[in-house]
Formats: C-alpha cells, sequence, structure tokens
C-alpha cells in the first residue's frame, strides 16, 4: 500500500477564474498547496489540472503534473483519471487534496492516511468540532454525524443534529474537506449516477452514502481555509503569517 497524494486543480473557476495561480505572498496559491503536501508522509504528490498554464506553473517550481480532461465535473473524477495515468493499483491510497487550501497542515494529510491501518477503511476524511464563534446553520459550512464506530451517518449543510432539549450542549462537527480513498473504490465511486440527496444538498459524499459506501471521519484539530473567491485571497494575505 503506497500513499498518493492528487491535487485537482482547474482555471476555469466561476467565482474566482485563474485561482491556482493566484499568489499569496511570493508564490501561487498551487504551490503553497503542493510544498505543504509533499511536507507530509505521502510518497508521490501530483497537481491534476485540464490547464497548460497551469501546468507550466507547476514544472516552473519543480513540481509535478498530469494533464487531465477538461470535462470532469468534480475534482474526485480528475483525481481518478490522474491516478489511471499514474498506473497505481488498487489498494493503493489516493488523498484528494483541494487546490484552494494553502493552509493544508501536513499533520492532517498524515492523520487521514493513518486510518488506513485498519483494512475496513475504504474512504476516510476528516472533520472538527465548530467552536461557538462559528454559526452550525451557516450553509456554507458543511455539517457531519458519525456513528459510534467513526462511520459518517450523513452530511449536510443544515445544522445537524438538532438539539430539541436545550439543557444539552449542542456538539456540530463541521466537515474537513479532504478525502482519501483506496484506489479500486475511487474508480467504483466515478461510475456512480448523481444521487437524490447529493442533488438536494450539492454535496457529492451523500452519492457515496446512498450507495452503501462507508467514509469513516476522524476528529481532529486542524483548521482549513478555503479560497474560493478574491475576497479569501485578501483574508488569506492577512494571515500569511501561518505560512
Amino acid at each position: 500500500m503506497a500513499l498518493f497524494g492528487i491535487i485537482p486543480a482547474r482555471y476555469a473557476s466561476t467565482r474566482f477564474p485563474g485561482k491556482p495561480l493566484a499568489r499569496i505572498k511570493d508564490k501561487p496559491m498551487i504551490q503553497w498547496v503542493y510544498e505543504r503536501a509533499k511536507q507530509s508522509d505521502l510518497q508521490k504528490v501530483v497537481v491534476a489540472t485540464d490547464d497548460d498554464r497551469i501546468r507550466a506553473a507547476v514544472l516552473d517550481f519543480g513540481g509535478e503534473a498530469v494533464m487531465t480532461s477538461p470535462d470532469h465535473a468534480s475534482g474526485t473524477e480528475r483525481c481518478a483519471e490522474a491516478a489511471a495515468k499514474l498506473n497505481l493499483s488498487g489498494n493503493d491510497i489516493v488523498v484528494n487534496i483541494q487546490g484552494d487550501e494553502p493552509f493544508i497542515q501536513p499533520d492532517a494529510i498524515n492523520l487521514l492516511c493513518s486510518q488506513f491501518t485498519q483494512p475496513q477503511v475504504q474512504i476516510a476524511t476528516l472533520c472538527k468540532q465548530i467552536s461557538p464563534e462559528e454559526d452550525p446553520a451557516n450553509p456554507n459550512m458543511v455539517k457531519v454525524v458519525r456513528s459510534s464506530s467513526g462511520k459518517a451517518l450523513y452530511f449536510s449543510r443544515s445544522a445537524i443534529p438538532y438539539y430539541r432539549n436545550d439543557q444539552i450542549p449542542p456538539a456540530y462537527f463541521k466537515h474537513i474537506g479532504i478525502y482519501a480513498y483506496r484506489l479500486h473504490v475511487l474508480q467504483q465511486l466515478v461510475l456512480l449516477p448523481v444521487s437524490s440527496y447529493e442533488d438536494a444538498e450539492k454535496l457529492e459524499q451523500l452519492r457515496w452514502l446512498e450507495n452503501d459506501y462507508d467514509i469513516y471521519v476522524r476528529p481532529c484539530s486542524y483548521e482549513t481555509v478555503a479560497i474560493d473567491t478574491p475576497q479569501d485571497l485578501v483574508r488569506a494575505e492577512s494571515m500569511s503569517n501561518l505560512l
């Protein structure tokens, strides 16, 4: 079993075109993500892109890039194509690292991968308890509830669970959007049609749950900051001391 990190990165973002090449301090965002992923225990890290400009930027800073189709609907599909081009083995672990998270922690990647020491784990991700300052009703913050064995029961943009008894201190967990899969499972996931809950919430992972794939969710203390808009980039610049 080997650990491979794949960073899907496309140029044509609706809210922020060219986002992977946006500069934070003295580097393009994709370089920050790549270099932090390389500090983890992953044996190989590759950027999967559909744009020659992104590929050129990655090669320029000494990274590795794989060209993929511009027609993919998700980063999962892009990861699957890149994994096929890398000739991985069926039980190898593919870690899908979002290309817009320059603050990703190498230790978070390692924690994610550590779940695969258990043979029953086929898909894994992370979550973090929501702080009192955060609003669990925020639909942009995806929440997750887990079983006693750590499997995801449901992901939602709504605040789940609903605390009917106001004497119970609420404890909400937000999803940290980094995934890892055994390769043979990833190859199956991209063949599944869009499901009803996925269509309702616009959350791809619900497709997997609806098709009876277990997703193991490990709580962590790591925070991530996704860059979705130019305004987020300004905020990232103010946090650049963390890079």
